[in-house]
């Protein structure tokens, strides 16, 4: 029996040997463990903090390219705005000289269908409305009367020129 209790005292001893060595070689792994996790923990701070700065690099860049394209939206609308004013000076020029022309042309049918209109030598054109020629009895305050009851007649010798500037013309 005394070989067995001897037997069992030193398995105990070889036992507690080896459980000390476990015991180490566990406490090394967490050890190993922890270090690692905490060098992954650090890794992973670092590429959350270069994702954070890629980030706010991009803000700013999208801020600038923001602000650029506003001012671009800026520039065009105040372009715009400078066309449409533009445009709407050009359309009342053009309304205008087309009245002008209507009323030219009206002027010039009245002229050519109710005047007889003679020319002498010098190219100096007279002009009497049909039926209105002067009489040998007749005045000349007789026919300025008559010259002022018809307000076309004064435009034959009238010799004013419809002017255009070259700013109306311009485009």
């Amino acid at each position: 029996m005394a070989t067995s209790s001897g037997n069992s005292s030193g398995s105990q001893l070889h036992n507690s040997g080896s459980e000390g060595d476990l015991q180490h070689a566990i406490d090394q792994r967490k050890r190993k463990r922890m270090q690692s996790n905490r060098e992954s923990a650090r890794r992973s701070r670092m590429r959350k903090q270069q994702h954070l700065d890629e980030l706010t690099a991009q803000v700013a860049q999208l801020r600038k390219e923001n602000g650029q394209i506003l001012t671009s939206i800026n520039i065009t609308t105040q372009h715009y705005m400078n066309v449409e004013a533009e445009n709407s000076v050009l359309k009342a020029q053009m309304a205008e000289l087309s009245q002008r022309l209507d009323s030219l042309t009206e002027i010039l049918n009245y002229i050519n269908g109710n005047n007889n209109i003679n020319s002498n030598n010098n190219g100096v054109f007279e002009t009497e409305p049909a039926g209105q020629l002067l009489q040998t009895g007749s005045t000349a305050a007789d026919h300025n009367s008559s010259f002022m009851m018809n307000p076309w007649n004064n435009l034959l010798y009238s010799n004013l020129p419809i002017m255009a500037t070259a700013d109306m013309l311009q485009y």
